[in-house]
């Protein structure tokens, strides 16, 4: 188990102030209002979001576009809050979950939302576990039901709790129990094969596809796998292990 609290598929309305979302943001007591460094590289959903925070009486004290400037917006302006998008320049993967995991090691009182079309796992898991003092969320952006929600959500990570889409909690989980299904079944025919003790060119002729090819599937595999490079151990062998243990 991971630790986590998931929030219902739907926000109770009850997380946020009653009465209308209008009515909601002309009632945002100063002492409420949160600073927030926003990190999206979308142009129009990021000044999309920050006119929203804004008009709810929030502040956001700088909005940016990759990473980088996450990091260094949050070491000027100490916000209380980072609103994070998770693939971003350059290689639209998972820089900011990565920049979200930092900061939070480096702030340990810092909340961070992250919000998504994806779940991350590589990255989501070690954010989202609960050794920080400040609050934490991650939120699919497609399941974002409205205005009010997001914004219930986002008291709720400032305030210090974890709010995070079930999904993302049915994910991380069913992978943590069976990290082998990520895989896709042509990856699993190269591990199984890899596990034979096949070379890569066996492996090719084996499957009629090039070495490039199987080269390709061993990087997926071993990334899926969670195996990064590292200079203590032999990721090939890892892989294999893992394979051994899920077949039994």
């Amino acid at each position: 188990m991971i630790g986590l609290r998931p929030v219902p598929a739907r926000w109770p309305r009850h997380v946020t102030a009653a009465g209308s979302t209008a009515q909601q943001g002309d009632r945002v007591r100063a002492e409420d209002s949160v600073r927030v460094v926003l990190a999206e590289d979308g142009v129009l959903l990021r000044e999309g979001l920050a006119g929203l925070l804004e008009r709810f009486g929030h502040r956001v004290v700088a909005a940016v576009g990759d990473a980088e400037a996450l990091m260094a917006a949050v070491e000027e302006h100490e916000p209380d809050l980072v609103i994070t998008d998770v693939r971003m320049p350059p290689s639209f993967t998972d820089e900011g979950l990565r920049a979200a995991v930092t900061l939070r090691s480096r702030h340990p009182r810092l909340a961070v939302l992250a919000l998504s079309q994806y779940v991350e796992r590589t990255y989501a898991a070690e954010l989202l576990e609960p050794d920080g003092a400040a609050g934490v969320g991650y939120l699919l952006k497609d399941r974002i039901g409205d205005v009010a929600e997001f914004l219930g959500a986002l008291r709720q990570v400032a305030g210090g709790a974890t709010v995070i889409d079930p999904e993302v909690v049915r994910q991380l989980l069913r992978d943590r129990a069976d990290p082998l299904r990520r895989l896709t079944a042509r990856e699993r025919e190269v591990l199984a094969l890899m596990a034979e003790g096949r070379s890569n060119a066996a492996i090719a002729r084996e499957l009629v596809v090039t070495e490039a090819a199987v080269s390709k599937h061993i990087a997926n595999l071993l990334a899926k796998l969670d195996l990064p490079p590292s200079e203590d151990h032999n990721r090939r062998v890892m892989a294999i292990l893992a394979y051994l243990r899920g077949s039994r």
